[in-house]
């Protein structure tokens, strides 16, 4: 979830809480405020009744068309001992002139006249729906709510887009950020504080990744160089040494052993190297490639090289694939695939390449069981391990397929061993 929609959803939650409180709180305040009122006109009209009553005046009528009634009784003196001087409560009352019940405030009120004899009065008069005012202010606050919504959105957007700028550019700029690659600098101004640290501790840190990566990747040429002459000045050393007729057909064979685990070595550091390459984006060269004439390039000589497997190879062009790559990753991945093709098949077994317009799918015979396709193109991973084979192979092809945003994957169907690559 975006920072701002985050933002946005906790503000509303407190605005509605807070509210919550606030509607609350005013529906109190104004049944409060309103209940003062008319106790206050009440205890007025109670105490005219009983100044009357007291006097010996004449009584109001129960009716006199204001909208204060009242009822006068006699009481005992034990019903005034155990009923409280003055209480005040809401009720509903039957409104005969309106035929209906409405909601009223009472205020019930016990004096002794002269001779000591109780009475009970009873004042009330209508008052406000109080279930009207909750519907209404709930209205109110629903209103407001969704006026404080539109509001704050689209303060909170201004604000943000104002606010956050220079997060959204060093978001961008890290985007678009690659290792081994040249990368425009950093032009983000600001007068915030914590923006400015942060484009500091950024640059700091890309400055730091870049000197690591150059580092790293001159170590590593260095290193494969500096053991690639060696291994070569001892095959060479081997090569003569085989010349010599004076050697036993046993040494010999200690020798040829020897030079083929070099000539493995050798493989194997320049598998190593070429990952690396591809893994630190040294091959940043990129041009429109296509895989159908690097595929007539060398498919003649792997014919030929095994040519005493007496592999079937078959090949079906059904349109020209055309890759936006690097031409020396482009023919590293077909010719990797198609030696794994006769490399891992069986003597009278067969080759099938598909090309399309958007797919080159390399199929071969081979063991009657399919490969594990979540470890098939690990580095070093052989399902079944093949004499002078480094394991490298299908970790090269997948590095390259990343790298130009092309999918590769493996399906067993129809006995064959299938590697399909998609470029869209």
């Amino acid at each position: 979830m975006k920072l701002f929609y985050r933002v946005l959803i906790h503000l509303l939650i407190g605005i509605a809480v807070v509210l919550s409180a606030w509607a609350v709180c005013f529906y109190m305040a104004i049944v409060d405020e309103i209940n003062d009122e008319v106790d206050d006109s009440l205890e007025d009209y109670s105490e005219l009744i009983i100044i009357r009553s007291l006097a010996g005046e004449q009584l109001p009528a129960y009716d006199s068309g204001s909208n204060n009634q009242f009822f006068l009784k006699g009481v005992s003196e034990d019903y005034a001992h155990t009923h409280e001087n003055i209480c005040y409560r809401d009720t509903m009352v039957y409104i005969e002139e309106k035929g209906e019940t409405e909601p009223a405030r009472i205020l019930t009120t016990i004096f002794r006249n002269e001779q000591g004899q109780c009475y009970e009065l009873s004042v009330f008069t209508p008052t406000i729906e109080k279930e009207d005012l909750r519907e209404f202010i709930f209205q109110l606050l629903i209103g407001l709510f969704g006026m404080l919504f539109i509001t704050i959105v689209l303060i909170n957007v201004w604000v943000f887009h104002q606010s956050m700028k220079p997060f959204y550019v060093l978001l961008g700029w890290l985007d678009n950020f690659r290792l081994g690659q040249l990368n425009k600098p950093l032009h983000n101004p600001t007068h915030t504080t914590e923006f400015r640290k942060l484009n500091d501790a950024v640059h700091r840190f890309t400055k730091h990744s870049e000197d690591v990566f150059e580092q790293q990747k001159q170590f590593i040429g260095n290193a494969s160089h500096e053991v690639q002459t060696p291994l070569a000045v001892c095959q060479n050393r081997l090569e003569m040494l085989m010349e010599d007729e004076e050697l036993n057909e046993k040494q010999l064979g200690e020798i040829m052993k020897t030079y083929e685990t070099l000539e493995y070595v050798s493989k194997l550091n320049k598998s190593l190297l070429l990952l690396s390459k591809i893994d630190n984006h040294q091959y940043s060269e990129v041009k429109a490639v296509c895989l159908n004439d690097v595929l007539h390039r060398y498919v003649e000589d792997y014919q030929e090289v095994y040519a005493y497997r007496k592999i079937h190879f078959q090949l079906e062009e059904k349109g020209r694939m055309v890759v936006q790559m690097n031409e020396v990753l482009a023919t590293v991945l077909v010719t990797n695939l198609l030696k794994n093709s006769f490399v891992h098949n069986v003597n009278g077994g067969t080759v099938r390449v598909v090309v399309d317009k958007q797919m080159i799918m390399f199929g071969n015979t081979g063991d009657d069981t399919p490969l594990d396709n979540e470890h098939i193109f690990e580095r070093f991973y052989q399902g079944h391990k093949k004499e002078g084979t480094t394991g490298l192979g299908l970790a090269i092809v997948a590095a390259i397929c990343s790298q130009f945003g092309i999918q590769i994957i493996y399906r067993f169907e129809g006995g064959m061993h299938c590697f399909r690559c998609t470029y869209r």
